[in-house]
């Protein structure tokens, strides 16, 4: 080695730890080592990631996404239960379900844009149709649902206004289709509720994709109780019965799915639903499902009560749809809840005597 009159000015090299290959770094076991005490021959490894960085990357996205996830599940739940009433004869419970999901699904249609950046970008979308693609079919059903629910929608607001909106020959025309746009709105409003939740499953996201076999399910559930819950707030007792039964068969389905979904899913891939600020959310969902279903069940008959029960459903559901979204991003940045659950699944595989395929014999 050459030295020179500039070695002084050179700054100290960091302690060389070693060279780290691949995933795996070898961790320094203490205690003896002059061979008198029983010792590991293949010491402990520690997991990495290449240069600590993610496997999965997380999706960039925000607030805007989460209040659509839960405004979705609003709106495809209202929608459902304004049908019902339609063919039921319950024409102020059908009003305000119907105006209460054309304003979820204006707003969280919003929101979808401004998460997407450019308005165009989301017609972009209806140029084509991909039927193996949650997001292209999301973009056609969020479009459909929005005809329907707004034609309909716009006669009850003209009823609400004395017929006072300038429609001129076009309000008989309006009356007359008003009834099969409920309809369409009814038909696209199941799968506006759950298709969030195949578009967050089918994806490498490790905790979402997990979910995959019961996320819809849970969604469905989260929908139902929150649109039994805004019919509670915004319609009178009296023709609130069928909200109410859709509250508590919502809150029901809810709390017993997330569990059973739970159960189902890898150890690992399952505790970012527990931990941090997801975990606090879905604790919190749990809470105001079963006050909120409580009060639908014993307190209906009283305005207030009935009210404070719709409350805690809409916040019920907003925590659910809140807290698996923030769950999925954060098993994406920890690397081992990627590689874990595949060792896992791989030994499951192995054990069941699957050791003939690429997956198994593969290294």
């Amino acid at each position: 080695m050459t030295v020179s009159d500039f070695d002084q000015f050179r700054p100290p090299e960091p302690e060389r730890r070693g060279r780290r290959f691949g995933k795996l770094r070898r961790k320094r076991r203490p205690g003896r080592t002059d061979g008198s005490a029983e010792m590991l021959m293949v010491p402990d490894v520690e997991f990495t990631s290449y240069y600590g960085r993610a496997i999965v990357k997380p999706p960039p996205w925000g607030p805007e996404i989460a209040a659509y996830l839960f405004l979705g599940g609003v709106a495809g739940g209202s929608g459902l239960l304004a049908y019902g009433a339609q063919l039921t004869g319950r024409k102020l419970l059908c009003r305000n379900a119907r105006l209460g999901a054309m304003v979820a699904v204006s707003v969280g249609g919003a929101a979808l844009v401004k998460d997407l950046g450019r308005p165009d970008r989301f017609y972009n979308m209806l140029r084509t149709i991909k039927l193996t693609s949650p997001m292209s079919l999301g973009s056609w059903i969020l479009t459909a649902y929005s005809g329907g629910m707004g034609v309909a929608a716009m006669a009850d607001v003209d009823r609400l206004t004395g017929s006072r909106l300038p429609l001129g020959p076009m309000r008989r025309a309006l009356a007359k289709v008003e009834p099969v746009a409920g309809g369409v709105a009814a038909v696209f409003a199941a799968p506006l509720a759950v298709y969030t939740a195949v578009l967050l499953s089918d994806t490498a996201n490790p905790t979402w994709n997990a979910a995959h076999r019961d996320l819809p399910v849970v969604f469905a559930s989260s929908a139902s109780l929150a649109a039994g819950g805004l019919a509670m707030v915004t319609t009178p007792t009296r023709e609130t019965g069928p909200a109410r039964a859709l509250a508590v068969m919502g809150v029901v389905g809810d709390l017993a799915a997330t569990r059973y979904m739970e159960s189902r899913m890898d150890p690992v891939a399952a505790e970012p639903l527990h931990q941090g600020r997801p975990g606090r959310l879905l604790r919190w969902s749990e809470r105001l499902a079963a006050a909120g279903g409580l009060g639908a069940l014993l307190l209906g008959g009283n305005r207030a009560l009935a009210a404070a029960s719709g409350v805690a459903l809409l916040g019920a559901s907003a925590c659910t749809r809140f807290g698996i979204l923030e769950a999925g991003i954060e098993s994406a940045k920890d690397p081992r809840y990627t590689v874990v659950p595949q060792r896992n699944r791989l030994a499951k595989r192995r054990a069941a005597g699957i050791t003939d395929d690429s997956i198994t014999t593969a290294g």
